[in-house]
């Protein structure tokens, strides 16, 4: 594996997942296949899953990790190219990322979609260009379009709670105070369609997501009718994709609450969600602290997943030493 920043990066996904049980039954059966490798954390946004995860994952495998907070324990950094740089950035990527490579074997980014250009965000600005300039294998720890780490994280959570060859999963809009990206939801999208699973998306009409992550899931704008017979429910809110309202929150319908009503609706389901989650707005406390709620256990299988990333970039750096 040579970056990792999406689905089609990891491979099979059976491999990928029989990978992930080998590391639950031992998380240090390789505890020395990182010895002298050091990965770096770049955080220009908040995290405590991601950052705690990647970096016991990483800590698992003998690696050394050294975390960068952006706005906290560094110069804020420009990110756009040809600028006058005479506001509050004092430092540009084009000179960091150099830089950091130089003292990391392994970057792991993590940088939100800023929701004022469709464009910026979804060409990954931020992301491509430390892939582009600092001559080291990169992972997205949550990128304006993807969050794969959450995702492959969810994927092993499902597989291991499934009652059913082919569980009914459905991810379902949720209200928020904010407008956030669309990168949680497109990338839950599109890890299940890619292993084969069939996927119900329903949300209120104009938060259509961008149909690249979408195409082949069942669009239904009445959530009640989407939820009935589900195994799985994810909720999970996100801003508008679709233009004239890329990056906005149009309202936030309190009627879409995942509450006892609505899981009473499914097959017995399972909730989820990426965490942090607004309680009483997005989920209601008695869903969310039922023996039903799968939310620590996928918060468990993100060192999973950032375990099995990890080792499969350490073994595509030492064959490229030998």
């Amino acid at each position: 594996m040579k970056h990792f920043t999406s689905v089609q990066d990891i491979g099979p996904l059976e491999q990928a997942l029989a990978k992930a049980r080998e590391v639950k039954k031992d998380k240090f059966a390789h505890a020395d296949a990182g010895k002298h490798l050091t990965l770096l954390l770049v955080f220009f946004n908040a995290s405590l899953r991601t950052r705690l995860s990647t970096q016991k994952a990483a800590e698992n495998l003998g690696m050394q990790v050294m975390v960068l907070n952006i706005k906290e324990g560094a110069w804020l950094l420009e990110t756009q190219h040809g600028v006058v740089m005479d506001g509050d950035k004092a430092e540009h990527l084009l000179e960091a990322i150099p830089v950091m490579g130089c003292y990391a074997d392994v970057i792991g980014v993590r940088s939100f979609a800023g929701l004022t250009s469709k464009e910026e965000d979804y060409g990954e600005t931020v992301l491509n260009q430390f892939i582009r300039y600092s001559g080291k294998p990169v992972i997205s720890l949550e990128s304006a379009t993807r969050h794969p780490l959450q995702s492959f994280a969810d994927l092993i959570t499902i597989e291991e709670y499934k009652t059913v060859a082919k569980p009914k999963i459905v991810l379902t809009w949720a209200p928020h105070p904010s407008a956030l990206p669309q990168a949680v939801a497109n990338s839950f999208a599109e890890w299940i369609l890619t292993a084969g699973y069939s996927l119900t998306i329903t949300h209120p009409k104009n938060y259509e997501l961008h149909n690249a992550f979408t195409a082949g899931a069942d669009i239904v704008y009445d959530q009640e009718e989407a939820l009935q017979g589900a195994h799985f429910v994810y909720a999970k809110n996100w801003s508008a994709y679709q233009d004239p309202f890329y990056g906005k929150r149009l309202h936030g319908d309190p009627s879409w609450i995942i509450n006892e009503r609505k899981m009473a609706l499914t097959d017995n389901a399972r909730f989820m969600h990426c965490l942090p989650v607004r309680r009483n707005v997005v989920v209601s406390d008695k869903v969310l602290d039922s023996p039903r709620s799968l939310v620590i256990p996928q918060a468990a299988n993100r060192e999973i997943a950032a375990q099995v990333v990890c080792k499969s970039i350490i073994d595509s750096i030492k064959t490229k030493s030998i």
